[in-house]
């Protein structure tokens, strides 16, 4: 029998600096045939991504420590330390920011994987710990992310959409 169980430990998987964040690459879709992605998620005081959305992907959040406000078109909503978020295929359009001023750190899992690849393209490699200021909008980064959102089939959406 073919033994295909894995053991990550805690220093392992890419760090990518995006949104404010540190996003560990936790579980890659070039591990499992794309079936889903595992990024864990450490969001500092006023981290968090644009609105938006990616119909073909589920996107589940395990919030682990912390407390963040998810925003959808449905409204806001604080989530604290055990809450969960689902974003199912067709979900919306969503974000999240961290409005406390300690770190906040989730669990997020993409099925099929694919987002992972998103945030290696926007994001930039990074030491655990080291934390890089959100990429101003320039025209050219707005240009950068519309790319990326073709090529992925999302959409991004400006920071005050689902104010």
């Amino acid at each position: 029998m073919k033994n295909n169980i894995q053991i990550i430990s805690n220093d392992q998987g890419e760090t990518l600096g995006i949104a404010g964040g540190n996003y560990r690459i936790v579980v890659s879709g070039d591990q499992n045939n794309n079936a889903y992605a595992v990024i864990e998620m450490l969001v500092p005081p006023g981290g968090g991504p644009l609105p938006h959305s990616h119909p073909e992907i589920q996107e589940m959040f395990y919030l682990v420590e912390g407390e963040l406000e998810f925003k959808t078109e449905q409204g806001k909503s604080i989530v604290k330390k055990g809450g969960f978020v689902n974003i199912p295929f067709k979900g919306g359009i969503h974000c999240f920011k961290n409005i406390s001023d300690q770190y906040a750190r989730m669990l997020c899992t993409v099925v099929p994987a694919g987002l992972e690849q998103v945030f290696r393209e926007a994001g930039t490699a990074v030491r655990p710990g080291e934390f890089l200021p959100v990429a101003p909008p320039t025209p050219e980064r707005i240009a950068f992310l519309k790319e990326i959102d073709k090529r992925y089939g999302m959409t991004t959406y400006p920071p005050d959409y689902l104010e």
